[in-house]
């Protein structure tokens, strides 16, 4: 990702256990002024160190723009950026940061249905704060292995809209287990959800919603990282760059985006998996293997888009539009 995207110095302000595993960081102007305005399901990158940037949800209330508010899962297995945060940034530390993002915006219905799964409540926090001061009819499902790893339990507590929030954990008795069935019998078509959480959690529910009938433009999702993929099976391919007629070939071991990248040809990328779309590329001809988690299905079979992050080709070339 180009530098000069991450326009913004912010304070750490305070950083907090907000439950098991999980740290929230409060961020500010070092100067006092306010910070460019959010919405609802937004995203800022944050340069945790050196090479490493990082997306965050903010799940502080988007119409109050003095502070940013993010939270990390701690993941061991990560490339470093969840750990960096949580082992080596404290209060007082200034944090290069973007102006705010959305790629998971809330669009116009009759009904929400917010559903989060562990650190997935992230960005659903600031939709229920927005849904709530703007009088809108909605509830929130938030799943989690056990009550020590819900974060933001107290303020999702106290509320003014607690009583439309309903908290499922896995070691909890059947009562109040997550039944998505449930929750599915009683919407109505002018219902849309909001999922955000595991890649399981979220596939479990764009199924079943997809099984009864639901059409894609009710569903919004939104992933924190990429699909597992089986690479055993890759091979080479080329790409052509559409203005100027250069052509590189792509080995099995390497992306489109790494190819690029030792060509001199320059495109934006942040998580790397294929789950933020910052790295959309135009595909003029040629057929994509699309192992992105960004594009819904009518996209992907539209085949003139791709992420270099992560996917691949099916024919032997592609020529981007670059």
């Amino acid at each position: 990702m180009s530098q000069d995207t991450l326009s913004l110095f912010v304070r750490v302000v305070r950083k907090r256990s907000e439950a098991e595993d999980i740290v929230s960081f409060e961020l500010a102007d070092p100067h006092g002024r306010p910070l460019p305005a959010s919405s609802a399901g937004a995203h800022i990158d944050v340069r945790v160190r050196d090479g490493v940037i990082r997306q965050y949800s903010l799940c502080n209330h988007p119409e109050a723009p003095d502070r940013y508010l993010i939270a990390v899962l701690r993941e061991p297995e990560s490339r470093g950026g969840s750990l960096a945060m949580h082992d080596e940034i404290q209060e007082g530390d200034l944090l290069q940061i973007s102006a705010p993002k959305n790629h998971f915006p809330l669009k116009p219905a009759g009904r929400y249905l917010l559903l989060a799964g562990g650190i997935g409540i992230t960005p659903i926090l600031s939709m229920a704060d927005h849904l709530a001061s703007t009088q809108a009819d909605f509830a929130l499902h938030y799943a989690t292995r056990s009550p020590a790893r819900m974060a933001f339990r107290e303020r999702l507590e106290t509320a003014a809209y607690a009583d439309r929030v309903h908290s499922h954990f896995d070691d909890g008795d059947e009562a109040q287990r997550f039944d998505l069935d449930a929750l599915l019998d009683a919407a109505d078509t002018e219902t849309h959800v909001y999922i955000c959480g595991p890649a399981g959690f979220i596939d479990h529910v764009l199924s079943t919603c997809k099984a009864r009938g639901w059409s894609d433009d009710r569903l919004h999702r939104e992933y924190f990282s990429g699909a597992a993929v089986d690479t055993s099976d890759d091979t080479g391919f080329d790409i052509k760059i559409a203005s100027t007629g250069a052509v590189f070939s792509v080995p099995d071991d390497k992306t489109v985006h790494k190819v690029l990248e030792e060509n001199g040809i320059e495109v934006m990328v942040s998580c790397e998996e294929g789950v933020c779309g910052t790295c959309l590329t135009r595909v003029l001809e040629g057929i994509p293997d699309h192992r992105d988690l960004y594009l819904d299905d009518d996209e992907h079979a539209a085949n003139d888009q791709f992420t270099p992050c992560c996917s691949r080709a099916k024919s032997k070339m592609l020529v981007l539009d670059l």
